[in-house]
């Protein structure tokens, strides 16, 4: 079993995940999202208790990726490319081409590469010079969670601590 540990960061605990109360149009559809990049789970949590006001914490969870993969509608993006570009812009617009999909991996819209994102989709850039600018970003990493028995069958809850 390939096991990996996961984080989300918020302001509030969260022993068992709930996939459909994510946000619609976000990066990888309506789920919900880990990184197993702690540092960036850190970040989100201390930005989202900025806004809200209220302290900052970080919910870690083992996740069996592995079963995932092999059980699993996955789609994993290697880099930020056309193909990652197009399905972050349908799933922005409403679109929802996550809903084909239980998982899904890949780089994160983030402030190093949003604008090349905002440029190319009201149409400012081309898809050339956008995909240009973004091959000058290694992508960070996400994970959105769209199915529910994923939480049921490959997540464990694994403690959350304050920040």
């Amino acid at each position: 079993m390939s096991s990996v540990i996961v984080y989300h960061g918020g302001t509030e605990p969260i022993v068992t995940p709930i996939c459909r109360f994510g946000r619609p149009n976000l990066d990888f559809g309506q789920g919900f999202y880990v990184t197993n990049l702690r540092e960036q789970a850190i970040a989100w949590a201390n930005n989202m208790a900025r806004n809200r006001k209220q302290p900052a914490i970080l919910n870690r969870y083992i996740m069996n990726r592995e079963a995932i993969l092999q059980h699993m509608r996955c789609n994993i993006f290697e880099a930020y490319d056309a193909e990652w570009l197009e399905f972050i812009i349908g799933n922005r617009n409403g679109l929802n081409p996550a809903k084909e999909y239980d998982y899904v991996e890949g780089g994160v819209a983030n402030d190093r590469v949003v604008d090349t994102v905002n440029l190319y989709t009201v149409g400012l850039i081309d898809l050339d010079t956008a995909l240009r600018e973004l091959s000058k970003h290694q992508p960070n990493n996400q994970m959105c969670i769209l199915n529910q028995e994923i939480i049921s069958k490959y997540f464990v809850y694994d403690g959350t601590e304050s920040l």
